[in-house]
């Protein structure tokens, strides 16, 4: 007989370094869900990751137990990461540029777009992983990336 499903959570959390604090705890608590549990699974799964932040989607059941999906990370996080500087003598990109017609703040080459859109395409609706790297690089121009070849 199927487990009647009570409630479908999802949460965002880095890697390997997940807590009972918020936004885990609460989430999961008002659920009846045993939180250390969770913790613990979640960061045996995820230590891989090394803290980049994954989104968890789990799934809870009648009698309080749950199971959990680990998608990839947000394309914006991988951007991040893979972003080199403009200049040689600006520091790494920490984030995304708040006027991204205006102002860069870094820039991809189409291999790492390629890279990204491996990990982000079973995560994506997507066919194949040319269109895949074409919605990879339209996030990174909204995030004030510059493209290059």
């Amino acid at each position: 007989m199927a487990k009647v499903v009570t409630a479908k959570i999802k949460v965002q959390a880095p890697g390997g370094k997940a807590t009972p604090a918020p936004p885990i705890g609460p989430a999961l608590g008002q659920h009846g869900v045993n939180i250390a549990k969770f913790v613990q699974e979640f960061n045996a799964a995820t230590k891989h990751m090394d803290g980049m932040i994954c989104p968890c989607e789990i799934t809870v059941y009648k009698d309080k137990s749950f199971e959990f999906v680990v998608k990839s990370p947000p394309a914006s996080a991988l951007l991040v990461k893979a972003a080199k500087p403009l200049d040689a003598g600006l520091a790494l990109v920490e984030k995304g540029s708040g006027e991204p017609n205006r102002k860069k703040v870094g820039r991809v080459t189409q291999a790492d777009l390629r890279k990204i859109a491996e990990t982000k395409l079973k995560d994506m609706n997507a066919f194949d992983l040319d269109a895949a790297a074409k919605v990879i690089a339209g996030t990174a121009r909204s995030m004030g990336i510059v493209v290059v070849d």
